[in-house]
């Protein structure tokens, strides 16, 4: 069985996340040795969300298509698994959390962009890789929502697990 153009974009995003993540870690901000480091900032969370979700895309697509024409009963029930995990990280995770970090940054940087990302960022962080934190993350995720379809969970459980996290966060900030 050949590879379907969206297993093969899964891929293509999963990796540039990763190029995005390594070369995020590699710039040198006074901002990275203060307490919590990278980890304070929602964007870079957002970004570590997002490639640990296409990971998994690209694992479930990996299993899918190794364990197609296999009558085990085991193979089937480990891949529906991973695609409720696919799922479930789709609806609590990825979707709301990467539309939440692309639509506050793009507001606020418009509005005042001294408060979210000040010109002396732009000696350490390039363009690029602004972008990349920043606006790709919308479209890859549409992207995904339009090539896939996925099984949401109930909506006090979705609700209930943004909101654990949305607290985690806040109290680890």
């Amino acid at each position: 069985m050949a590879l379907v153009p969206c297993q093969v974009l899964r891929a293509a995003i999963l990796l540039s996340y990763c190029s995005i993540l390594c070369n995020y870690k590699a710039i040198d901000m006074p901002a990275h040795q203060t307490y919590g480091g990278s980890w304070k900032f929602l964007t870079f969370i957002d970004l570590v969300i997002q490639a640990v979700f296409f990971g998994i895309c690209v694992l479930t697509d990996l299993s899918s298509l190794l364990t197609k024409g296999n009558d085990s009963q085991e193979q089937e029930r480990q891949l529906k698994k991973l695609i409720s995990l696919r799922d479930w990280m789709m609806a609590v995770l990825a979707f709301p959390i990467g539309v939440f970090v692309v639509t506050m940054f793009w507001s606020i940087y418009i509005y005042d962009r001294e408060l979210v990302y000040p010109k002396l960022l732009d000696n350490f962080i390039p363009a690029w890789l602004n972008h990349g934190m920043h606006t790709t993350v919308l479209p890859f995720i549409l992207i995904e929502m339009r090539t896939t379809h996925h099984q949401y969970p109930s909506r006090s459980c979705g609700l209930a697990a943004v909101c654990t996290f949305a607290v985690g966060y806040i109290l680890w900030y």
